[in-house]
């Protein structure tokens, strides 16, 4: 689309809008209507890039081929003159160079088709009549649906189409039956002077001359890039698995969707590399029918009842080929699935962001940041002294049975032998501890006791 911007084309001035982009600065011409006609020449910058005939563009897709036996300079979007019979047509130039061989093979344009001539660029003379042509179009297409009414035709005029000089139309009718139009045409030509073409177009035509919004909530297709219409089929729809309903299927000509035409072949190719549907699996315990079937997962649904989802199990294709194998053999496996095919395999992408975990929202505890006059930790491998009776308080918050060191005291005086007290002097006191340990207490001696010389009398703290 960049690429049709930035080409200059000189353009009447007009007020109606493009099918597409509304007119703003796009160079689709109004009378055109439609952008899916213009085409890129990729081969223009490149040499030797002649050839006689130019493709010329007009109303409702119609396009036409001439030949520009003048050699008149023309490059893409130029208005030109061209040979009409009778008289002459007025189309905007869509392509030229070696490109246009290819375009006439694409449409199947007849060798023996007869090539008209370009006359000339457009004159401002010729452009004005082209306007006031072109401004008859939708009176007389209004007049002519009443005129086909009072005749008792089972028809509908969509479009009515002036050639460049004025002297002939085109009008364009859908109908589903038959319609013998001669009396018509009769009284078109002397109602409005000209010669009169009958020009028939399906549904799907009308459709992209009037535009719209699809269901997928884009342009529809046909007003905005194609350019051929091929016949589609519920068939289509079949292959690929979408429910036949015609609400849904429909588009808004009323009949089937285009899309559905878009991937029908890579269906089909799918399909075929899957086993049939009237193939059953044999097993030792029953029998398994077809059921269902993702085509490009390669994944087929077997279940016991025909018409039923009953003890389904899924199957790739090279499993059902293998069961496929063994039943023409004459073996019937135990069951569909083996051992290692029932257990599910793990995911070849883990749970990087942890977000199955439980705990997932559980605030972790903070560890307790060490004071700056505690004393360094002791060495890797010696054990801390645990205090008698404190089980596992003052655990670490994971539960193992490492604990944390305890703040240590002053360390205490060393006592003297009682060897080494000298006589008479009594021994020295100590400080009561902070936390002072329980400590086993002797029996108070009784009357009738021997006396015991090895046990010495402690001062009492009270």
């Amino acid at each position: 689309m960049d690429e049709i911007k930035n080409t200059q084309v000189n353009l009447p001035e007009s007020t109606d809008a493009c099918a597409k982009c509304g007119g703003e600065g796009c160079s689709c011409p109004s009378d055109i209507g439609r952008c899916n006609l213009t085409s890129t020449n990729w081969l223009e910058d490149v040499p030797d890039n002649d050839y006689e005939i130019v493709e010329v563009l007009f109303k409702n897709t119609r396009r036409g081929f001439y030949r520009n036996s003048t050699h008149i300079p023309l490059k893409q979007g130029d208005w030109v003159a061209v040979e009409a019979n009778p008289g002459h047509d007025i189309g905007r130039v869509g392509l030229t160079g070696r490109l246009v061989r290819n375009q006439m093979k694409r449409v199947n344009l007849r060798k023996d088709a007869e090539i008209l001539r370009v006359f000339r660029k457009a004159k401002p003379a010729d452009m004005e009549r082209y306007e006031q042509a072109k401004a008859r179009e939708e009176d007389t297409m209004i007049r002519s649906r009443k005129i086909a009414v009072d005749l008792g035709l089972k028809m509908k005029i969509g479009d009515v189409e002036y050639q460049g000089d004025g002297n002939k139309a085109i009008f364009y009718y859908i109908a589903d039956e038959r319609v013998d139009f001669r009396q018509l045409i009769k009284v078109l030509a002397d109602v409005f002077k000209i010669r009169v073409e009958m020009k028939q177009i399906g549904a799907r035509q009308e459709a992209g001359r009037i535009g719209g919004i699809g269901p997928c909530g884009r342009p529809l297709c046909c007003a905005t890039w194609m350019s051929s219409f091929v016949s589609v089929a519920t068939s289509a729809a079949r292959f690929q698995d979408i429910s036949l309903n015609p609400q849904n299927l429909a588009g808004q000509c009323a009949k089937l969707k285009c899309c559905i035409n878009f991937e029908v072949n890579t269906y089909v190719e799918a399909i075929r590399q899957l086993p049939a549907k009237d193939i059953h699996l044999e097993t030792k315990d029953a029998t398994y029918y077809y059921f269902k079937a993702d085509a490009l997962k390669r994944e087929i649904i077997y279940s016991t009842e025909r018409n039923s989802l009953v003890d389904a199990v899924t199957l790739t294709a090279a499993q059902a080929f293998e069961i496929i194998a063994l039943n023409k053999n004459g073996i019937k496996p135990d069951s569909l699935l083996s051992e290692d095919d029932g257990k599910k395999k793990a995911s070849p992408f883990g749970d990087l962001l942890n977000q199955d975990a439980i705990n997932r929202f559980d605030k972790k505890k903070k560890k307790k940041k060490k004071k700056s006059g505690d004393k360094p930790a002791a060495a890797k491998g010696e054990k801390q002294p645990v205090a008698e009776g404190q089980g596992n308080k003052g655990g670490s918050p994971n539960g193992n049975n490492e604990r944390k060191p305890q703040r240590q005291g002053k360390p205490k005086r060393q006592q003297q032998d009682a060897g080494q007290q000298q006589a008479g002097e009594k021994p020295r006191r100590e400080k009561p501890q902070r936390f002072e340990k329980k400590t086993f207490k002797p029996r108070k001696a009784k009357e009738g006791d021997a006396p015991d010389n090895n046990v010495k009398d402690k001062p009492n703290n009270e």
